[in-house]
């Protein structure tokens, strides 16, 4: 699959420190952390098999913080270094799972359907999701390209979208671009976890960022969380840096799941940030409803939408 898409990005909008260890424990086996790692590819096949079939609302909070206008004081009016500009902005969209069919690779994405912005709506659930479900059956992935752009427009920045299905980069097809390291043990909560150290050996699958109109590949690494008795995956971390002159550029995120009422695991939250030299430029937390199979609880389903008529 293609992970994961950064758009929209203001200047010298990444970077940071390396993100802490977890905490001390035994090192398991590598029969252990290997045995794990089936149970990790077996839930990721069940959520990519599932999660198309599925909607929810997705909630993102957005804090971010914008260098200074470019006016500056007259000499002797006494005042300092103009401060940065902070801004909270929240979205809530009606959110699923698609693939991109110009592209032919059965890669799978999100989609997603602005209903309101800083609690003002901006259309109603029901006419989200049948563009919602336009969207992801229309054969060009430029329908989702303006997905992207209705958050730009919306006054949003450092977008980040797809993270939330990273656990797929764990299906077995796609291990030959995965290198493991290290595991040790560690806790969640009560829970005692494998955590297991992750790097993609090829960029071509890894993050996708936007500067402008220049498209740039960065290889993606991190961490696997998986419980211990088990081998369920819990969480997975994944950050990348990329060169940007003097400054030292890294993006990063958490993304936490559990297993849904239908079976498989669906992605409970994500946190995500851009870091420029240590400092936190942008914060993206999302939150997501449980999960809605088309045909047990939703109230739609794609195949019953019809594609527009055609501009005569």
């Amino acid at each position: 699959m293609r992970l994961p898409i950064i758009a929209f990005l203001a200047p010298l909008a990444l970077a940071s420190q390396a993100s802490p260890p977890p905490p001390g424990g035994s090192t398991p086996s590598a029969a252990v952390a290997g045995g794990l790692l089936s149970r990790v590819a077996e839930e990721a096949g069940a959520m990519a098999s599932n999660i198309t079939q599925t909607l929810t609302v997705e909630t993102l909070e957005q804090r971010s913080t914008r260098p200074p206008s470019r006016f500056q004081p007259r000499a002797g009016t006494g005042s300092g270094a103009p401060a940065g500009r902070s801004t909270v902005r929240q979205i809530v969209s009606e959110y699923s799972v698609g693939t991109l069919k110009e592209a032919g690779s059965g890669d799978l994405h999100e989609f997603r359907q602005v209903i309101s912005v800083d609690g003002r709506p901006v259309q109603t659930e029901a006419n989200a999701r049948r563009s919602l479900s336009l969207g992801i059956q229309s054969q060009s992935d430029r329908v989702r390209k303006r997905m992207l752009e209705q958050f730009a427009k919306f006054g949003l920045v450092d977008v980040a979208v797809d993270y939330g299905l990273i656990l797929l980069e764990f299906t077995r097809r796609e291990w030959n671009n995965l290198q493991f390291g290290p595991a040790v043990e560690s806790r969640v909560g009560t829970q005692t976890v494998i955590v297991l150290a992750w790097k993609q050996l090829s960029a071509a699958g890894g993050e996708l960022e936007f500067h402008g109109r220049q498209a740039l590949h960065e290889s993606l690494q991190g961490r696997l969380w998986m419980r211990k008795s088990d081998g369920l995956p819990l969480r997975v971390e994944a950050w990348a840096e990329l060169p940007d002159g003097s400054h030292r550029v890294r993006d990063q995120a958490t993304v936490d799941y559990v297993m849904s009422q239908h079976g498989f695991l669906t992605p409970a939250s994500v946190v995500h940030r851009h870091l420029v030299d240590g400092q936190v430029m942008t914060e993206n937390l999302y939150r997501y409803e449980p999960f809605k199979m088309f045909s047990a609880d939703a109230e739609i389903k794609f195949s019953e939408i019809p594609e527009p008529p055609a501009k005569q």
